[in-house]
């Protein structure tokens, strides 16, 4: 890791590719994905998809052709040495640390202020680092479109990448997408008339059959100064605070500030903070994604994602798994040379680790954040 922050654009450089800079929020811990993922080595931190890179690595490297070395990384003061490991070229003024969760406005919100610090006119793109995309070049086309919509105008757009529905997903929230923007290089904008919550099923097979819909995947891509007056209009306890971290940032006092102001910020969401009242003022367009995309929410995502072997039926996971299979299917992470035999048994999930065990379903995997929930209040955080 390098000490100091990646310099700023060229100034006399006009594309407004040469103002972008990626945005990495690496938080949250996956409890869906217990007892592999875990507060020590959340999902962002492994390699889910058998491809050799972790997660957080792969966003890295996906963004790259886009950023150059131009980077903002966001998380947890305890996962600092993790991230660096992963990405030793990260300056060090370029990675933010929490020493506490306070959700995705607080965390993107001072990404933007940190960047308007150091160059007002910078173009942010937020992307989490626990997402699975692919290609990689159909990605990077969609990026390209939302940074030129997000440029133009007087004031530009907060952008967001919408996700072509495959289901009628009740998992995600929609974009309810408007009018087509004349915006050149960008054909496939448009405007967005509403961000709405998770729907029923019945409600999402009505959105599917409009055409109007797409999945929101918290992909957005801004000019930082517009993303800043939405964060003061609507959050302006919030703005005051992450302002005052980013005054200080590139400066000696940033400790001491940050451990002053940090843990009196309320806790919101990004999406209720800027992005929805943004969509009411109309300054919201949307670029539809063409690219298959997954949050890898619970282990059924990994039987879809994973290209690790698969025996007979079982997607195994883990160097050196011992497992035996006759008429099952599903999915095993192992963590350990314990022999693992399933015999006549359907769509099972088992995680193996030295110290938990978890058995389910595909169909119930969304359930295990219940579990880690149970185990959080009895007390047995030792496994969490």
């Amino acid at each position: 890791m390098t000490d100091n922050a990646t310099p700023v654009r060229d100034a006399s450089a006009t594309d407004p590719l040469s103002r972008f800079v990626a945005v990495i929020p690496a938080g949250g811990v996956g409890t869906r994905l217990w007892p592999l993922s875990r507060a020590a080595a959340p999902k962002f931190l492994h390699d889910l998809t058998g491809s050799g890179s972790t997660l957080i690595r792969a966003t890295y490297d996906r963004l790259t052709p886009l950023a150059g070395k131009r980077f903002l990384v966001v998380t947890g003061d305890a996962h600092r040495a993790a991230v660096c490991r992963q990405i030793p070229e990260l300056a060090s003024g370029d990675l933010v640390l929490e020493s506490e969760p306070k959700d995705s406005g607080a965390a993107i919100g001072l990404a933007a202020a940190i960047l308007s610090q150091r160059d007002p006119e910078t173009i942010m793109g937020s992307f989490a680092a626990d997402h699975v995309i692919s290609p990689d070049s159909v990605f990077q086309a969609a990026v390209r479109e939302a940074i030129r919509t997000a440029a133009a105008g007087p004031r530009g757009k907060i952008v967001t990448i919408g996700i072509q529905p495959t289901h009628p997903s009740t998992g995600f929230g929609y974009i309810r997408g408007g009018a087509p923007l004349a915006v050149d290089g960008a054909p496939s904008a448009r405007s967005v008339l509403e961000f709405v919550e998770k729907p029923s099923r019945d409600v999402a097979e009505k959105y599917l059959a409009t055409g109007e819909y797409l999945w929101n995947a918290g992909m957005f891509v801004a000019p930082v100064a517009l993303m800043l007056e939405h964060l003061k209009a609507n959050q302006p306890e919030l703005y005051a605070g992450l302002m005052e971290i980013a005054e200080a940032w590139d400066t000696p006092s940033r400790d001491d500030v940050v451990a002053r102001v940090w843990p009196t910020l309320p806790k919101i969401a990004i999406d209720y903070a800027v992005a929805e009242p943004a969509a009411a003022a109309g300054d919201v367009a949307v670029v539809p994604g063409a690219f298959l995309w997954d949050d890898v929410g619970d282990f059924a995502a990994l039987g879809r994602l994973n290209s690790a072997r698969e025996a007979e039926g079982v997607t195994v996971m883990g160097e050196g798994a011992r497992v035996f299979t006759e008429d099952a299917s599903g999915i095993v992470v192992s963590d350990t040379k314990r022999v693992i035999a399933l015999i006549g048994i359907e769509d099972v999930v088992i995680v193996d680790t030295p110290d938990a065990l978890l058995v389910t379903t595909t169909e119930h995997a969304q359930k295990v954040k219940n579990a880690v929930a149970r185990l959080k209040a009895s007390g047995d955080v030792d496994v969490l």
